[in-house]
């Protein structure tokens, strides 16, 4: 498995081209070899082609804006062909069930979606927070989600801090969507519901990577929403550290 840098992370360096540039450089010299592009300005696909091959990185999926994919779907997937990566990812769906905002809705919305992508060479990507461990008709969201959507259509970016803060257990929810979880974010979880640096928290990260390793991940991505107040960089500094002196790179 590689660990990656979800660029979330530094989000305010990414906003302008020329910090997006510097961002992908001071990631590298942490170390790290793989992104996720997510929460950045828009940008050329060519242009980020030639920057991820300038600072030797992959991006492993990224996070789409719902406009993109459902308005421009066969764009889109022709610009992550571009710049090398085969995940396109939606980060968010609020699930505000009084609002029409239902797991029917979403899966109405995006089945097409998923199927142009992946007429195109390029696989649907979800990314969980805690609102998909809802119950609705006796059943959680995301199971709903894992049976409307076959494996080959759409595949799950699980989030160890989202599951945890919804009482679930990451471990066991990465071996129950196995075969289908190409990417998982690492977030560590502190007491007061705070986000952590990876290791410095509370989860249980060794069940976590033995559960990763066995159900098919590739890349292990480092996401911390909220540095409170600490220099985000220094923060991914201290994760790959710690993945590092775990056996991972």
């Amino acid at each position: 498995m590689k660990i990656g840098a979800q660029l979330y992370t530094v989000r305010g360096s990414t906003q302008t081209l020329e910090d997006f540039s510097e961002t992908l450089k001071k990631v590298a010299d942490i170390g790290y070899k793989t992104v996720q592009v997510s929460g950045t300005c828009a940008f050329p696909a060519e242009w980020l082609r030639g920057e991820l091959r300038k600072n030797g990185l992959e991006c492993a999926v990224t996070h789409t804006p719902p406009q993109r994919l459902l308005g421009e779907t066969e764009k889109v997937a022709e610009e992550h062909k571009i710049f090398g990566c085969k995940y396109a990812g939606i980060g968010w769906n609020a699930f505000t069930l009084e609002n029409g905002d239902t797991p029917e809705a979403f899966i109405e919305k995006y089945l097409p979606v998923a199927e142009t992508l992946k007429n195109n060479g390029v696989k649907f990507m979800y990314h969980n927070h805690d609102q998909e461990f809802k119950k609705v008709g006796g059943r959680l969201i995301i199971e709903i989600l894992a049976e409307s959507f076959s494996p080959e259509l759409m595949g799950f970016i699980p989030d160890t801090f989202w599951i945890q803060a919804a009482g679930g257990d990451p471990a066991e929810w990465l071996r129950r969507l196995s075969g289908r979880i190409p990417c998982i974010h690492l977030k560590d979880f502190s007491y007061g519901r705070k986000y952590s640096v990876i290791g410095e928290g509370n989860m249980n990260f060794g069940a976590i990577f033995n559960a990763a390793a066995d159900s098919g991940v590739e890349y292990m991505l480092v996401e911390q929403d909220d540095c409170y107040g600490e220099d985000p960089f220094e923060c991914l500094r201290r994760s790959y550290q710690y993945l590092k002196s775990n056996g991972f790179e």
